[in-house]
């Protein structure tokens, strides 16, 4: 059972949604934590809450991992301080909704660079000097989106299927090095993912950041591989990509996403709204 005390977490994209919630969690579970987003001020904020509600060390670092240099300034940062990351929460993340040929190609782009980049980018550095120690832990936050094509998603769901592969594979090749590696798989959550667009998440078929934190976390100490943080249909929707073709699986998507109103949906800041 892993045991959260005294360790130093580093949550990305903690100044709100899941990566707030994991950072509450987790100094609930009094773990010291870097935390990492782009919004300085938010941040901050994030810090002053847990640094008075509890009795744990927290670092704010202000950094935009979708930049190129994104990852290279942080990991500077953290020599120059002279911190050790036991446990890294690669939990930043977007994605553009809508049409693809409709919606912002920077907006694309920025999510693979955010999505896939900086977490091989996060993990490839600080997994290594983790296996170097014989001892460490990464979750890498994906989506039950990980599990099938996603019209008007495209982008979004194929980083995350990305991240399903990348975890799985990584975990079996660090088995037994004392290093373990976890996916976590939330469905929709209430963490303002559409927000500065014109979709809509229905609050009727979203879990609280919260509890998917606390599941997440559980899952990991037990030493899941994958974890299901979110409602048990969650999960259950996760079964039917393995079992229908996956043409039979993205025109089903499609219609629901249709009947959901993506197919008309658009970036609010592109469009000036």
């Amino acid at each position: 059972m892993y045991r959260y005390r005294g360790v130093t977490a580093l949550v990305t994209g903690a100044s709100k949604g899941l990566g707030e919630a994991y950072a509450h969690e987790l100094a609930r579970r009094e773990a010291h934590l870097v935390l990492v987003a782009r919004s300085g001020d938010a941040l901050r904020r994030v810090a002053d809450e847990i640094r008075t509600a509890h009795q744990v060390e927290v670092n704010p670092v202000t950094a935009d991992l979708a930049d190129p240099g994104g990852v290279t300034a942080l990991i500077a940062e953290l020599d120059r301080q002279g911190r050790t990351v036991d446990l890294l929460v690669n939990n930043a993340g977007a994605g553009a909704v809508g049409p693809f040929l409709s919606t912002s190609l920077r907006r694309n782009v920025s999510s693979v660079e955010l999505n896939i980049t900086a977490l091989m980018s996060l993990t490839h550095v600080l997994g290594g000097r983790m296996a170097e120690r014989g001892h460490g832990g990464i979750i890498n936050v994906a989506s039950t989106a990980a599990f099938q094509s996603m019209p008007y998603q495209a982008s979004y769901a194929a980083t995350k299927a990305f991240v399903l592969s990348f975890t799985e594979s990584l975990a079996e090749e660090l088995r037994g090095t004392g290093v373990r590696v976890m996916s976590a798989h939330p469905g929709a959550t209430d963490t303002g993912f559409f927000d500065h667009t014109s979709a809509t998440m229905n609050p009727a078929f979203t879990d609280a950041p919260e509890g998917v934190a606390i599941k997440t976390l559980d899952a990991f100490a037990k030493g899941a591989v994958n974890s299901y943080p979110g409602r048990a249909t969650n999960r259950a929707a996760t079964w039917v990509p393995r079992v229908l073709p996956r043409t039979t699986v993205t025109r089903l998507i499609g219609h629901l996403n249709r009947r959901l109103g993506l197919h008309r949906a658009h970036d609010l800041e592109a469009s000036g709204h």
